[in-house]
């Protein structure tokens, strides 16, 4: 494995940053998970204006334009030999004194890994999965917008560790007025009656890459689509579910807090848009 650390490259027990770097102190940075499919590297460059989009908000400089950044993970996913994997993209505030002022940090750092992830066994895919409403509430647009791909996902782990304590892979996170927001690490979408909804970005969802790989293929193929607000009674009483993400890809969701989805199965529009999904993967060409 070969690891990107501010223009070089280092083995996997080499590949180090300092103690000092405010990413590591205060979670003072954005990142990117994208994925390599047959050796092309799924919409890098959306991937790329997303992460500068992250970083604009933040007032983070990355030390890299676009276009470079584009060529350093290409030419790391070819160092790598990559055919099928996932890229985490991460650009720090760099490295500064103990505090948190941000002007301590003279300049950003940028790490690429690339590396093999599978987020949920196969028998998840043709099964469904079971996810739970956690406790925790999704920060809020005011506070910091999830739009915004920090490095500090705590408020998501604290989610993920609710999910786990009830034997489930996955939770749904409400915003602070109840309603659907998004999974600890993925969009959710239902059906109901037909029609396709998931949570608008005012809602507390990220704005997800893969999320709208999904709605694309399912307008150009006529399904209808909303991005809506959702409470858990749409959840309880949707025809289906599913999640999205760049490592879930789309994995349907069969129960969520002890209800049973539809009829207990991954429903005939999810898997419709699980195979569409896998034919612009297939189709993609950069």
């Amino acid at each position: 494995m070969k690891i990107y650390i501010d223009g070089k490259y280092y083995g996997r027990e080499d590949a180090r940053i300092s103690v000092f770097d405010h990413g590591f102190l205060y979670g003072d940075g954005v990142f990117e998970g994208i994925r390599v499919y047959n050796g092309r590297v799924f919409r890098l460059s959306e991937h790329i204006e997303r992460l500068y989009g992250s970083a604009k908000a933040v007032l983070l400089e990355p030390p890299l334009g676009k276009a470079e950044l584009e060529e350093a993970v290409a030419e790391t996913v070819r160092l790598n030999g990559t055919v099928n994997g996932y890229i985490r993209l991460v650009v720090t505030r760099g490295k500064g004194l103990l505090g948190i002022d941000p002007s301590s940090c003279a300049k950003a750092s940028v790490i690429i890994i690339v590396d093999d992830l599978r987020l949920y066994p196969d028998k998840y895919y043709r099964d469904g999965i079971e996810i739970v409403t956690a406790s925790t509430r999704r920060i809020s647009s005011d506070s910091l917008d999830p739009r915004i791909k920090s490095l500090n996902y705590l408020n998501n782990i604290m989610a993920k560790l609710e999910a786990k304590a009830a034997g489930c892979l996955e939770a749904v996170m409400l915003n602070s007025d109840g309603f659907v927001a998004e999974c600890t690490a993925d969009n959710i979408f239902i059906v109901k009656d037909g029609v396709l909804m998931t949570p608008a970005p005012y809602c507390g969802a990220l704005d997800g890459i893969t999320m709208r790989t999904v709605v694309g293929e399912a307008v150009k193929n006529g399904i209808r689509t909303l991005e809506t607000t959702l409470t858990r009674y749409d959840l309880y009483t949707a025809d289906e579910a599913f999640m999205t993400g760049t490592g879930a890809e789309v994995a349907p969701v069969v129960k969520i807090d002890g209800r049973v989805v539809g009829d207990g199965a991954p429903g005939a529009v999810t898997g419709r848009l699980m195979r569409l999904f896998k034919e612009a993967v297939a189709s993609y060409e950069g």
